[in-house]
This record gives structure tokens, sequence and C-alpha cells, in this order.
């Protein structure tokens, strides 16, 4: 079978297994305030979505490794395996600290799915190509931006939360079988040594600070002996995992990458563009359910508007891209982001379910201009050996953006409220989340800086010829 007929059912199989991730991205959001009612821990939600993120971030680097040395397909078929796993026990937590663990559990699955579906798809089409590719893809999270919420919102509303969980099993079974007879790669197997050390200091130096961000100013005090010293042995931490990558055969995150302008501007892109899309997507809801009595459902909706903007746009990024460069693309989804960002913080002191669905559905067109793209320029610009590492690398920056950006935002959404006496009234909740969203402006802002800083390549600067689809190795 030649490529371009093996390419359609390979497309297919890569969209189901997007939706996994898609799904999963707007379904929780809107069955938190039921999980609370159901389990209690109000202050300890923003660990649902922190420990997910982090666990996806610190396993990202080390899939990206791997599959340049075992192949992409093992690495993705083992995680939508964990994924299922960490599914089905989320389905059967029985309390708020349970639920956190399993979705740990569904955040080291994550972290191979979504960055081995990119990348499978950078292997087998060109750059012109991934412009059109893009909008099937895209068309995954279109229609997961109305399923996720509205799912969320009716299992939550009129049979249980746990079924945003057991969801998930039908999809992940169809995905590992479809994957299984449609995509075969031919692979040179060669020895690997994996970067456990790395691995493990980097895990242990975000888990800290993400502890005392979102921790600071509930467990203990800001200026207490545990917020400090997380705070320093989380930073030293951080100091000696680049020490650890200097020294590393095989790093899990190869330091040498960032010495490429175009990589570190594209990497810093997608630290924002985390940040932004989950301080809109873990407090959208709520800000609405709380402060306008909007059902789950209705609420779901609003943030459908954003994740339904970003594969608009995205869908449509290649023309952009293909004829005024990537730079330029990029700036334009980031003015269009800051806009919305900006109209959410201004509208936030008057709750409203329409304005309200309309920022974020500009911020969403925005965010769709900028993350593909960028991401598209930091892969085309690498050759096959390095194309999962690069890729996972941008997919790991993302992902330290959403957990450190959770984190952050929970703090200052705390900190609001236990200023205004510790009740998650409607006035507490409308301060809180006007605070949060100030903060995602200030971000959007920020990412506004490094996108003038990033080279201006064009496609026919960086792109390298995808590889050829071949059977599996002996």
């Amino acid at each position: 079978m030649g490529l371009r007929s093996e390419r359609g059912p390979i497309l297919l199989a890569l969209m189901l297994s997007t939706a996994l991730i898609a799904i999963d991205a707007t379904i929780l959001a809107t069955a938190v305030p039921s999980i609370v009612n159901d389990l209690g821990g109000l202050a300890q939600f923003p660990w649902l979505f922190s420990v997910y993120l982090l666990a996806q971030a610190v396993s990202v680097p080390v899939y990206a490794k791997l599959a340049d040395t075992l192949g992409r397909k093992p690495l993705i078929l083992v995680g939508i395996a964990i994924f299922l796993a960490g599914s089905i026990l989320c389905g059967f937590a029985w309390s708020m600290t349970s639920l956190i663990v399993m979705r740990a559990i569904q955040g080291l699955g994550a972290g191979a799915v979504l960055p081995m579906t990119i990348t499978i798809a950078g292997d087998i089409y060109t750059v012109a190509e991934r412009a059109r590719t893009q909008g099937y893809i895209a068309s995954v999270w279109a229609v997961s931006s109305v399923v996720g919420p509205t799912l969320g919102g009716v299992f939550s509303q009129f049979v249980s939360w746990r079924w945003i969980f057991f969801v998930n099993i039908p999809i992940c079974l169809v995905a590992m079988w479809m994957l299984s007879r449609t995509y075969h790669e031919k692979v040179e197997r060669h020895g690997h040594r994996i970067d456990y050390a790395g691995a493990g200091v980097l895990m242990a130096s975000l888990t800290l600070l993400i502890l005392a961000l979102l921790e600071g100013g509930q467990a203990w005090a800001w200026a207490s002996w545990q917020s400090i010293g997380a705070f320093v042995i989380g930073g030293l931490l951080l100091v000696v995992f680049v020490l650890v990558e200097r020294r590393a055969a095989e790093p899990v995150l190869p330091l040498e990458l960032f010495s490429r302008r175009l990589i570190v501007s594209t990497s810093l892109l997608s630290l924002g563009v985390g940040a932004i899309l989950v301080g809109l997507t873990s407090y959208v809801p709520t800000f609405l359910e709380r402060t306008t009595g909007a059902a789950p459902v209705v609420a779901g909706l609003a943030v459908a508007a954003l994740t339904l903007g970003w594969p608009v746009s995205a869908s449509q990024s290649g023309r952009f891209y293909l004829r005024i460069g990537f730079r330029v693309t990029a700036l334009i989804g980031l003015t269009l982001t800051t806009l919305g960002c900006l109209a959410l913080w201004l509208t936030s002191t008057s709750p409203n379910v329409w304005s309200t669905a309309a920022s974020c559905f500009l911020v969403g067109l925005g965010l769709g201009l900028v993350a593909t793209p960028t991401l598209i320029a930091a892969q085309s610009s690498v050759p096959w050996n390095e194309r999962a590492v690069v890729t996972g690398s941008n997919m790991f920056m993302r992902s330290v953006g959403s957990a450190v950006g959770v984190a952050i935002f929970g703090a200052i959404f705390n900190g609001v409220i236990m200023r205004q006496g510790g009740e998650a009234s409607a006035p507490a909740i409308q301060s809180g989340s006007t605070a949060v969203f100030l903060g995602v402006l200030l971000v959007a802002g920020a990412s506004i800086v490094v996108g003038l800083t990033m080279p201006q390549a064009r496609v026919e600067d960086v792109e390298h010829r995808p590889a050829q689809l071949e059977p599996d190795a002996a």
C-alpha cells in the first residue's frame, strides 16, 4: 500500500485519539461544582487540573525521547492504555484526595497521546499539507468543544459526574484498535538510555513549586517555613536539573534545543498559551454558575465558545502562515487573544453569560492562530529523529504553563476569597474570578512581547520533508 492510501485511515485514528484529550479538556470544568458538592474540598479543586497537567508535563519529554528511539506507535498505545486505566479509577473515586491521585494517572497517559498524534501527523505530511490536515484535526476540537461541556453538564446535572470519566472507556478502546490496524512504521532500533535522574528531579521540582503556590495562604502562611522551603528547594532542584541534563547521555529535555531562537520563542509562547487556556477553562464555569445562577450546561457552553473559536482559526491558520509567515500569523493571534482577555476582565464586574462567551470566543480565535503555527514552525525546522523531542518540548512547555498557571491562579482565587471571609459566596467568587481574569490578561500581554522576538521564518526556511510510512520493523 502506498503512502497516500495509508494516510487517510491513520488520520482518522489520530483524530479519534485527539478526541480523548479534547473532550477531557472541557468536560471536567463544568462538573467541578457537582464534584465539590459530592466530595467536598473547594480549596482543593485546582489540584484536579494541576496534578493532571503536572503528570502530563513531566511525562511528555520522556515519551518524546523514547518515540525517537522506539517509534511512535508503541508509545501512543501505551499512553491510551494508561489514560483508560486512570479514567476508570477516577470514576470510582471516593474522596477529593483519591480523585486527585487518579487524575495524576490520567495525566501520565495524556502525556503520550497528544504529542504522539501531533508528531505522527508531522511525520507523514509536509508543512503545506499540514495546513489542510490541521482543519480535520481542528474539527475534533470543534466538536469536542460542544460535546465536552454539554456532556459534563448533562452528566453532573441529570446522572452523575462519574460518567464524565466512564465515557472515555469506549473511545480509548476504539482508538487503540484503529491505531493497531492502520498505523505501521519502520524504526531503526538502537540502544537507548532513559534519563531517569533528569525526569525525577524535574518532577520533584515542579511538584514543590506547584505545592507552594497552591497551598500558600491556605494550608500555611506565605511567610511560613513550609512555603519558603518549598520555593527554595524547588528552585534549587531546577538548577540541579540543568546540571543533570548537561551530563546525561540522552537528556529527557535536551538543553541544546533552547540555543535556537525559534525553539525558545515558540516554547515561551506555548507556555503562555497553556496558562491562558487553563486560566479560563478552569474558572469561567464556576464564575458563571455562582454569579449568574447559570446551569452547568449553560456555563459549559460559554467555555465551549473558547474551544470552538480555537479550531475555527487553527483550521485556517495555514492560509496565513503559508503567505505571511509564522511570526506575523502568531502576532495577529496574540493581538486577538489579548483583546478577548481584556473584554473578559472588563465585563466580569457585571457577570453575563453572553458577554463572557463572546470574550472567550475571541480568545479562542486568537489562540488558534498562535498555538498551531508556532508548533508547526518548531516541528518543521528539524528532521525526523528530532521531531518527537521538539514536539514533546513544545507540549511540555504548554503543560508547564497550564500546571503553573492553574497553581498561580488558584492561589490568587483562594487568596481573594480568604480576604473576604473565606466563604464561597457569589460576591467572593466574582471578585476572585475577576482577579484571575486580570492575571490571564497580563499573561497575554507578556506573550505579545515574546512574539515580537520570534524569528521571521517562512515555510521555505524551515521545512523538512516528512518520513515515509513503511511496514513495522521486525
